[in-house]
């Protein structure tokens, strides 16, 4: 039997969602880039770039405290606990002296912590061009053969199936469109798409950004913080690379 049509096989740069299009798209020796602006990879991007090393992690429940402590992490709390580290990117950058830490979540953190074993690396709005500069390099000298992005999306609260997210969609496609630029290989439709997306919302980024479901889910609920940070365009050169449990700045 051929490989699943899902598979976007034939094309150097694959885009999908979630962990089951992730398991879709990736190969072995592939980069895979899971994206997941609001919050997990734009808190992710804050931590590397305060030299914080962040271990993903699923679920926030007993099992996460003991792994907290296996590895003298401290172990992120939900948004709703003021004054203590969370998902929240502005409680990762006002943090003192945090130095590992566990950051749970049901969508980038999942999808990360299940594809170990692939090169993995996180990309946000934050750090899509430096991330893009180094799968490049990667990809010239083969240490990698391709690309698979990830957008991590959402989940409905009441069936738990995926929503996707515009966030998502134009991290990833601010991430392929800057890969584009080094005309390294054949992007697929899917991929192509969600350069395009992001190609149309380039110019009004922050705003589109505040606008979006998801934005709007997060100011509403009083974390409109969280959004800001998630648009602070190519501020970080960060590329947090997945080194056995943890994520740590790119060498």
């Amino acid at each position: 039997m051929g490989k699943s049509p899902y598979a976007q096989d034939g094309y150097r740069f694959r885009f999908d969602w979630g962990l089951s299009g992730a398991r879709e798209i990736a190969e072995a020796g592939w980069v895979v880039a899971v994206v997941d602006v609001l919050s997990f990879t734009t808190t992710l991007t804050v931590a590397v770039d305060a030299c914080v090393e962040v271990f993903p992690y699923r679920w926030r429940d007993e099992s996460a405290v003991e792994f907290a402590n296996e590895h003298d992490a401290v172990l992120a709390v939900g948004r709703s606990q003021p004054g203590k580290v969370s998902l929240s990117p502005g409680t990762v950058r006002n943090a003192d002296g945090l130095r590992r830490l566990v950051l749970p979540s049901p969508n980038g953190a999942t999808i990360s912590h299940a594809m170990q074993g692939h090169t993995v690396i996180g990309v946000s709005l934050r750090n899509a061009t430096a991330a893009a500069a180094w799968t490049a390099e990667r990809l010239r000298s083969g240490e990698a053969e391709g690309v698979a992005v990830v957008a991590a999306g959402e989940h409905w609260r009441e069936s738990g199936t995926l929503r996707p997210g515009a966030e998502d969609l134009w991290g990833a496609g601010a991430y392929l469109a800057a890969l584009d630029t080094y005309a390294l290989g054949m992007p697929s439709p899917e991929a192509r798409l969600a350069a395009a997306a992001y190609r149309d919302v380039a110019s009004d980024l922050t705003p589109q950004l505040r606008a979006c479901a998801s934005g709007q889910e997060l100011i509403g609920l009083g974390f409109g913080e969280d959004v800001e940070i998630a648009a602070e365009f190519d501020s970080s050169t960060s590329v947090p690379v997945l080194v056995g449990p943890r994520f740590r700045q790119s060498r």
